[in-house]
């Protein structure tokens, strides 16, 4: 049985959760430097990214699985929607998105291979998405307190995998949130400083697999290369929440 949406909503208003969005946002505008004027899906519990590019997009939908409840966002503007769908029959056209980002989706869903079909109806052409899932050797899927400890963790190869045999094309990959699940200030006000060190320290022990790809309408199995995520790119200025990273530090202590 999934988590209640409530009690996702409720992590990332603590300062632990703010600090666990913080460290996946900035990881993504690593990857997407904008998605102006395209369409964007959220599927699973997706805000936390969300908000970092939703004031760009041209259209922005946010799925939730209907066993979770319903959730409310305040970025739901012209344009935007909040929705609660079967988590692999989604209530959209074929091709319809060119982005989507999809957190705490696939580690409690009954069919994650069918949740990826599903995906990849809907993304148009070329389409990419970016996929955050608990990683299987990091803390934080042992942190049954957070949304994070629950579920099936998964590692690069098996996310990577899955994805490959639903046609989607791995194109760069990488590990965040290296700090701690301890919901310390001292722990949490210094998340830039954790995923900094993680990443030159054990780069495979971050508590959150993250992958890139796009959708092909036809690949060689196994045709999915993991790259790694190189040097940060410049966080986009219009972001709200994530690329304002000290005024974001400060609220987290």
């Amino acid at each position: 049985m999934r988590q209640d949406s409530v009690s996702i909503e409720r992590f990332y208003a603590s300062a632990l959760g703010r600090a666990a969005a913080w460290a996946l946002a900035s990881r993504v505008t690593d990857l997407w430097q904008s998605v102006d004027q395209m369409n964007l899906l959220g599927l699973g519990y997706p805000l936390p990214l969300l908000e970092s590019f939703a004031d760009g997009a041209k259209a922005v939908a946010a799925a939730f699985p209907d066993t979770t409840g319903h959730v409310r966002w305040d970025g739901t503007g012209r344009g935007n929607c909040t929705l609660s769908a079967p988590e692999a029959r989604l209530p959209f056209p074929d091709g319809v998105f060119d982005r989507a980002l999809v957190l705490h989706a696939l580690e409690e869903a009954e069919n994650p291979r069918a949740v990826c079909r599903d995906l990849w109806r809907v993304m148009a052409p070329e389409g990419r998405i970016v996929v955050a899932v608990a990683n299987r050797r990091g803390l934080w899927a042992r942190a049954e307190r957070t949304p994070f400890g629950h579920g099936r963790p998964w590692t690069l190869r098996q996310l990577s995998g899955l994805l490959s045999d639903c046609a989607f094309q791995v194109t760069a990959s990488t590990h965040t949130l290296f700090m701690p699940p301890i919901p310390l200030s001292l722990v949490t006000a210094g998340v830039h400083g954790w995923e900094r060190a993680g990443r030159w320290v054990a780069p495979g022990l971050g508590g959150v697999v993250l992958v890139e790809a796009v959708k092909r309408l036809y690949i060689e199995p196994g045709g999915g290369a993991v790259a790694t995520v190189g040097s940060p790119a410049k966080s986009p200025a219009r972001a709200s929440g994530v690329p304002q990273r000290q005024a974001e530090l400060e609220h987290l202590q």
